[in-house]
């Protein structure tokens, strides 16, 4: 790394590169970088800390850069091109990722789905305990100098986490995604075997997948879940809505009883994860309970609000498995009030994909409403329409425009989860305002 250069991020919105951004800035490094001028979530942080932010321009790249390219960019991005013209360095964000982590007691957090949950809990928790850099996929990132933690995000698309070797990583499930990428499960397996081979002293798996327990690696791997073959056991579970606790036990003792202001079984799930790493360390379980009570998510990811007499909830869900633990989630903490969902399929080939698996998650709501299919950069129109979904669900399946939310204002006193990782906000943002002014009018 180099205090010299001016760390260049193409792309610098992007969920991982925001939070990558963070932790450079916070460790002393001269950062910028340019995206869209489209507001995203993610910048906000970036702003606080007075991180410059242009507009796409090939006319932003001079000498003196150092590019970190986004993953999400080709080498024929304009800027990328300026910057091989001048002849600069470029890094990509998963290799860049790979030699921050070093130094620290590395911990990575892998899988097709509760990557980003997981992560913002362990960081929490360590984070609490001792200093901690961490990078966290909802844009959130913190750099400390020799910090002994380094929590993270390790993302499976395109192979990319295969850049960290990481002391221990949690692997939170293998599940066939990205079908743009991957041929099927198989080949995700392949690249979760290759990177378990990369991990140094441990692998924390959660016990009922099946593709995890096929994993054979040189490093111990810790099973964790509710069953009495695995390692780290949550027992006694109480689900309330408050939240949920539990007793963990590990090769036969006990090891105390938690408490966490989270809902949905994912939750107790990661808590345990982490719970496991931290004994491996040989924390104080007393300090871990303390730190797991305090913790209250990751940016969108359950994020709730309260309008009129409607609970509104925004969550990343965008995956079959997801979108039934948010749902579940909702209904823990919300029995006895009607759970509306808005889906937001995202790209083509995922929609195909899982057609049915949708259908089947989003029916565990009492109403569905769709929204039409956010593509991607690589990926603008398919051979499938939200309406193609929305005809196999029996809860509902209207496709809402954003002009024309107003069937959502039938229902009072009810919840309504946003779900999708495209823009599914700016649907939220309409319902709100109708909602305020509907309000208002009664009132």
């Amino acid at each position: 790394m180099d205090n010299n250069t001016v760390y260049y991020f193409v792309g610098i919105k992007g969920s991982g590169m925001s939070s990558l951004a963070m932790v450079l800035h916070d460790e002393g490094y001269q950062v910028e970088g340019s995206d869209i001028t489209q507001y995203t979530f993610t910048q906000r942080d970036l702003e606080k800390a007075d991180i410059k932010i242009y507009p796409f321009d090939a006319k932003n790249i001079h000498a003196g850069l150092t590019i970190v390219a986004g993953n999400a960019f080709e080498d024929t991005h304009p800027e990328i091109q300026a910057a091989k013209k001048l002849g600069l360095p470029i890094i990509h964000y998963p290799e860049l990722l790979g030699r921050i982590i070093q130094g620290h007691t590395s911990i990575g957090v892998a899988g097709a789905h509760g990557k980003t949950s997981t992560t913002g809990l362990l960081a929490h928790v360590l984070s609490g305990i001792a200093p901690t850099s961490y990078l966290i996929g909802d844009g959130s990132g913190k750099g400390i100098k020799n910090s002994q933690f380094f929590a993270f995000e390790a993302d499976e698309y395109r192979r990319h986490f295969l850049a960290q070797a990481p002391d221990y990583m949690i692997m939170t499930n293998i599940d066939f995604d990205h079908p743009d990428y991957y041929t099927g499960i198989d080949d995700v397996f392949n690249a979760f075997q290759t990177e378990a081979n990369q991990v140094k002293k441990g692998i924390f798996a959660w016990g009922d997948d099946p593709k995890l327990r096929e994993l054979k690696t040189k490093v111990p791997i810790y099973y964790y879940g509710t069953s009495e073959r695995d390692d780290f056991q949550a027992k006694n579970i109480l689900r309330t809505v408050k939240g949920s606790e539990f007793d963990v036990l590990h090769a036969g003792q006990n090891l105390g009883h938690y408490k966490i202001s989270l809902f949905g079984e994912h939750n107790i799930l990661n808590s345990l994860a982490v719970i496991a790493v931290a004994y491996m360390e040989k924390i104080s379980g007393d300090e871990v309970a303390r730190e797991l009570l305090s913790f209250k998510g990751v940016k969108r990811r359950f994020s709730e609000r309260k309008m009129a007499d409607m609970t509104i909830i925004d969550d990343y869900a965008h995956h079959p498995s997801e979108i039934k633990a948010t749902l579940d989630a909702a209904r823990q903490k919300y029995p006895d009030k009607e759970i509306i969902a808005v889906f937001q399929p995202h790209t083509f080939s995922r929609t195909i994909a899982y057609l049915d698996d949708f259908a089947k998650s989003l029916n565990l709501a009492d109403v569905v409403y769709l929204t039409d299919i956010f593509g991607s950069a690589r990926e603008k129109a398919g051979k499938i329409s939200s309406a193609d979904l929305g005809a196999k669900i029996s809860k509902g399946g209207t496709v809402l425009k954003q002009d024309n939310m107003s069937p959502l204002l039938d229902y009072h006193d009810a919840v309504v989860v946003f779900m999708g990782a495209g823009d599914v906000q700016k649907y939220e943002k309409v319902y709100e305002e109708l909602l305020s002014n509907s309000s208002l009018k009664n009132n």
